[in-house]
Parts: C-alpha cells; structure tokens; sequence
C-alpha cells in the first residue's frame, strides 16, 4: 500500500540584504535584527513548518554578512532553500551556505512537490538572465518530476507595472517561461527582488512575489521609491493534491511592538 503524501508547509523569506557589520541598516532598517523579527514571527508561529525558501539578495554586497544568515536560521533547525540574487556573490555564497541544512540551487523533493532553485543573476548587473545552462538544467528537473512542481527564481519574470523596476528583471523571460509552459505539473513560480507583494497566474501557473524582510519598494511607481510597509514574510502550503495556498504575512515593526508592550503610566 502507498504511503499517504502529507502537506508541506514552506515560509519562504527574500532580500534580506545582511551586511557585514550585524548593525548595518538598508535604507534606516537594521537588515539583521529584522530578519531575526520575522524569522521569529514566521518560525515561532508556525511550528509545523517544513523548510524555509530564500529567494535571494542574502546579502548587501558584503560577502561577510553569509555567517549572520547561518546563524539566524541555524536554530531552528528546518531546511533552508536558496537560490542567488542580483547583490549575492553565487561562488561565495555557495562556501558560505556550505553547511548541513543549507541548499543554494539544484532542486529537492518534498511530498508530493519538487522545489526546483533556478539562478537568474548576471554579474555586475541589478537585471537578470537564466543562461543556457539554467535553462538546460530547469528543463531536466522538470522533466523529472512525477509530482507537482513549485519553481523558484530571484528576478521577477513578468511586468510589476513600475517603469524602472520592470527594467531589471529576466532578460530573456520569454524562454525563460516557454521552459515552465513545456511542463504541465508546474503549479506555482515564485520570487524576489521586487520587495513587494504580486499574485497573478499564468497559464494556470500562480505567480508570487514576496517582500522584503527589511524594507519595501513602492508598487506602481515610475521611479524609485520606499515604500512604509513592514519586513513581510509568505507561507505556502503545497497541498498533496497539487493545490496550494498562500499568504503573505507582514510583521509589525520592532519598534512599534516595543512600544505596545510597554507599560502605560
């Protein structure tokens, strides 16, 4: 008799922008102790969560931040998927991750669903492109799979509908896409670098952006702008019938949280 395949339960976090000094900020958020916020609120809320999934830009440029993502996520002892974003060094963050518990790319099977890591970045610029090889390589996972498929992927493959952030996603969407429409199983593609929310589907195929754990860019703008939203969070829920449900989850601030709970005089 078959084994039952159960649900699995993922809190996926993205551009945490760590740096090598644990106080350094990304535009007046300290990175580190948010990201330790939300782990909190995601990890501590959700005890029956399976892995994490990391949707790149660890780090801020500073290869040294690595050791903090290590040993914020360390602790709670789940699996950590990653793929690389546009302020990541792949090489070095492939040495740094290199530790039990700690995937950077390639693909896992959990239940009944294939997690396949696709790395979208080029050197030296902020936009993205999954090279031949990349393409290659999502095409055999795929391939692969007998069950359903969750791809993820740092740069965001379709329109935010910002002039400037939609000048610094995958270049070469089109093939990028026509690799995920030549396999019916994939149920859902998600991303980063955005820092902010996106559902769409495609195809069939849901589309998710997830936001920052530090701070939030805001959506429709034509130029650069902060948005004042809080570090968020998404939980997915890939269900064994090849459904899945999702929320993102935006934390309150640290120290908005401080200051309600403390006493009133």
């Amino acid at each position: 008799m078959k084994p039952e395949v159960r649900d699995i339960r993922l809190v996926q976090i993205s551009d945490p922008h760590l740096r090598a000094d644990p106080a350094g900020t990304l535009r007046g958020t300290p990175s580190l102790a948010s990201l330790e916020h939300v782990l909190s609120h995601a990890l501590g809320t959700r005890p029956g969560t399976d892995a994490v999934l990391c949707s790149g830009d660890i780090v801020n440029d500073e290869p040294a931040g690595y050791a903090h993502f290590v040993r914020a996520l360390a602790p709670y002892g789940r699996p950590v998927y990653c793929v690389p974003g546009n302020h990541d060094d792949p090489a070095q963050m492939r040495t740094a991750l290199d530790w039990p518990g700690f995937q950077v790319g390639g693909h896992v099977d959990l239940g009944a669903w294939r997690i396949v890591l696709v790395d979208s970045c080029v050197p030296g610029l902020a936009s993205g492109r999954v090279d031949a090889g990349g393409l290659r390589a999502l095409d055999s996972a795929l391939a692969g799979c007998e069950g359903y498929a969750l791809v993820c992927v740092h740069h965001h493959p379709v329109p935010m509908g910002s002039h400037w952030l939609d000048g610094v996603g995958i270049e070469n969407a089109t093939e990028f896409l026509a690799v995920l429409d030549a396999h019916p199983r994939v149920r859902a593609l998600v991303w980063g670098h955005v820092h902010q929310c996106f559902e769409g589907r495609r195809h069939g195929v849901r589309l998710l952006a997830t936001p920052s754990t530090c701070a939030q860019f805001l959506p429709l703008s034509d130029q650069f702008a902060v948005d004042s939203r809080p570090p968020a969070y998404r939980r997915l829920t890939l269900r064994a019938d090849g459904t899945l449900d999702t929320e993102v989850v935006w934390v309150e601030p640290m120290v908005e949280q401080a200051l309600r709970a403390a006493p009133r005089s």
